[in-house]
């Protein structure tokens, strides 16, 4: 079912479950990779498993020629608890000086409306890609950020560090995204046909550099542990069995390796299958959990501190008001099946995932 953000107003057992579906691969068909991702065609596989009453909102981190980018943490939290605004606030949607695809993809909101999340991604040299790992980062806020900017002029350190050592802030701390789910599978080639017998790369010059028994670790599930406990540190589940990794392209050319290629690796779609399966299950047994604070959060992210700050309206988020226009909530934040993130009415085949191979071309799921 496409998301109705309005619903999210209203009481759990009034409004259907919403599921945020991401890919996390960099790699996209409208840039120079010349293919669409795994992670794509995957995350229309799993939009297609989810039960059709329930909100599916999908979006695909992919670059597009041209498109912004999600931009890095400036790691405000460092000088100041209480400088770390949530949702961030050190950049702003549609400003043109610093475009930030993390706001004009409106993923705070997003993030917020969604009961559940389900993240899938590549392997990118033992640990998650740019693009997902820049959107974690953004995300330091959701643990403890300041939901009051107006305390702060802002952005003003001093303001800050002030505000920090005070109860007020004691009480105003809090795990913004708490009481959601979240489920993580991500997938590598394990350097496809690069290595030799004993997990070196070929073409090394000084093998004695690179001994394999001491790689970082040896379960490739691990690459994804920072996200994962990130999210556990903030109040967010995430339960081992929705957390999975699996080998896809071993000993292949990376142009063999492909999207179009899954639907014939019936062993990766088993296993993605049961991921997905799981997912389903435990979304569905969760559901009529209390939620406790968690639930306070399903006001839409643009209403959060006009929410917070006393004598605040909704309308001066859009009219330049205490909040500077920042938080502007259009009503209905799901993207447009046209752009980068498609709804589930779009559904492409395993076979049209990667129809534009590019041969020979390197993957970015190396690992």
């Amino acid at each position: 079912m496409k998301p109705d953000d309005l619903k999210a107003l209203r009481a759990p057992e009034n409004r259907p479950l919403r599921v945020l579906v991401i890919a996390g691969s960099n790699r996209r068909q409208y840039s120079c990779p010349a293919v669409d991702s795994k992670a794509r065609t995957l995350m229309f596989r799993l939009a297609d498993r989810l039960p059709q009453e329930w909100e599916t909102d999908l979006e695909d981190l992919g670059n597009v020629w041209n498109r912004e980018q999600i931009r890095s943490c400036n790691g405000c939290v460092s000088t100041s608890q209480a400088l770390c605004v949530w949702p961030c606030n050190c950049y702003a949607k549609g400003n043109k000086g610093a475009p930030d695809l993390m706001w004009n993809l409106d993923l705070y909101a997003r993030l917020d409306l969604a009961d559940e999340w389900a993240i899938i991604g590549p392997v990118n040299w033992y640990g998650a890609s740019s693009n997902l790992k820049a959107m974690f980062d953004r995300l330091v806020c959701m643990n403890g950020g300041n939901p009051r900017e107006e305390l702060i002029g802002h952005k003003d350190p001093k303001l800050a560090i002030a505000l920090e050592r005070t109860p007020e802030f004691e009480k105003l701390r809090q795990d913004h995204l708490e009481g959601r789910s979240a489920a993580f599978f991500c997938y590598g080639d394990g350097g496809g046909d690069e290595l030799d017998a004993t997990g070196r790369p070929k073409i090394l010059k000084h093998p004695e550099w690179c001994d394999p028994q001491h790689k970082p670790f040896h379960d490739m599930r691990d690459s994804y542990a920072p996200l994962v406990w990130q999210c556990r540190y903030s109040g967010i589940e995430v339960p081992d069995a929705l957390w999975k990794y699996i080998a896809f392209g071993w000993n292949k050319k990376y142009s063999e390796a492909q999207a179009e290629h899954l639907a014939n690796e019936l062993k990766m779609l088993v296993s993605f299958d049961d991921w997905a399966d799981a997912f389903v299950a435990h979304v569905a047994m969760s559901r009529g959990r209390e939620e406790g604070q968690g639930e306070a959060q399903r006001v839409p992210c643009g209403r959060l501190r006009a929410a917070a700050a006393p004598g605040s309206r909704p309308e001066d988020e859009v009219a330049g008001g205490a909040n500077g226009g920042r938080l502007a909530w259009s009503g209905n934040v799901t993207r447009d099946p046209a752009g980068a993130g498609t709804q589930p009415g779009r559904r492409r085949s395993l076979q049209e995932g990667g129809r534009r191979q590019a041969a020979g071309q390197m993957s970015d799921e190396r690992s």
